[in-house]
């Protein structure tokens, strides 16, 4: 494996683990984060913000990572480049034994009465 392929994987390794952590975090109704640090004080300000900004990573983070996808694919070659190509196997035709034309064949048929 080259280097370049073991660094983007890390990095797509990285950012999918991250990517769980922020959906993880998030909550289907609404709550989540925001809902952890907020109260009726921070409702003005900090969970829009705190939503906004999850729905911001979820969506990078995803996108980070089908580029990385991408990228790996093209700047490390395709397989069927990097792998050594194998010659097809050579068949050899062995040569059938025949018979003489010349020569009768050693089984006779029984004369039939």
């Amino acid at each position: 494996m080259s280097t370049i392929f073991t660094l983007f994987m890390i990095l797509i390794i990285i950012a999918s683990i991250l990517l769980v952590i922020i959906i993880m975090a998030q909550n289907p109704k609404g709550g989540g984060l925001s809902g952890t640090f907020g109260g009726a004080s921070s409702a003005t300000f900090g969970v829009q913000r705190t939503n906004d900004f999850m729905e911001k990573a979820t969506w990078t983070l995803g996108t980070v990572i089908v580029v990385l996808i991408l990228l790996s694919i093209i700047l490390t070659g395709k397989p069927s480049q990097t792998l050594p190509t194998m010659a097809a196997p050579v068949k050899t035709e062995t040569p059938v034994k025949q018979a003489p034309a010349n020569t009768a064949p050693t089984t006779q048929m029984p004369a039939t009465n």
